[in-house]
């Protein structure tokens, strides 16, 4: 039977949905075009744990930062990600974003609520870069 686009786009989606399960380790920051500025939803070391597609941000001594869901497309050039806090300033709001995949290192950039998606992987004001490392 012919793979169909969507079936490609659900295919490639659910193979990076496997890919992201597990623990990663936040190891590059950027918001606002500025590298590594004060992070108010990550700490030193913060850990990111992604099972299904839910997401929890949590310190070292394990004190919750931040946790909601995301879907992917993994078919849209860039890939896209759609982050939704569950807690926090950014509770219930859609933050659109793109993501690179590649092994054991994921990086995503977001843009604020109601922006568009980023398109390109470094940002301008209101859009927040993070790079992370398997764990």
């Amino acid at each position: 039977m012919p793979h169909t686009h969507d079936t490609f786009a659900a295919d490639a989606s659910a193979r990076d949905l496997a890919a992201l399960q597990g623990t990663w380790e936040q190891v590059d920051f950027e918001e606002n075009g500025v590298a590594n500025p004060p992070d108010i939803h990550g700490a030193p070391g913060a850990i990111t744990v992604i099972r299904g597609q839910h997401f929890e941000v949590r310190t070292i001594e394990g004190g919750l930062l931040l946790e909601g869901s995301f879907e992917i497309d993994a078919s849209a050039t860039p890939k896209a990600i759609t982050w939704t806090d569950s807690m926090g300033s950014d509770a219930g709001k859609p933050l659109p974003a793109i993501y690179t995949l590649d092994g054991d290192r994921f990086v995503f950039i977001a843009s604020d609520e109601g922006m568009p998606r980023p398109q390109v992987f470094r940002t301008t004001q209101g859009q927040t870069m993070r790079s992370f490392v398997r764990k």
